[in-house]
């Protein structure tokens, strides 16, 4: 857990060793997420880790959809030979996610579209 979360503020910030400001970070209750060296390190990076309330779906729900688009549309399409080749390619999956994946809450456009459209006079 601790190695995922490295690489995402790596993939988003660049090599840092403390983020510039405190960000929070969201999860589930999951023991990875609560685990004291899991939260200790999220601290120490520059994040502060928040738990979603327990037994509340609606909380979780925008995080466990998100997910289950990623396993649908990338992970179980793509041939993967072990956890490595997927956490070496989940970059470039959220950066199609973002920029080219259609939502069908937002209109079917990707969230770069719908937020460039709502930024738009």
């Amino acid at each position: 857990m601790r190695d995922l979360i490295i690489t995402a503020v790596e993939n988003r910030f660049g090599q840092v060793n403390r983020l510039p400001e405190t960000i929070e970070w969201l999860s589930d209750n999951g023991s990875g997420y609560i685990a004291h060296e899991t939260r200790a390190m999220a601290r120490d990076i520059g994040l502060e880790p928040r738990t979603t309330p327990v037994r509340s779906p609606q909380s979780n729900g925008m995080a466990e959809a998100f997910v289950k688009t990623i396993k649908r549309d990338y992970i179980r399409v793509s041939p993967l030979p072990d956890a490595r080749t997927v956490m070496e390619r989940l970059p470039l999956w959220i950066e199609h996610y973002n920029s080219l994946h259609p939502h069908k809450a937002l209109g079917y456009r990707s969230p770069c579209e719908f937020i460039a459209d709502q930024t738009q006079p």
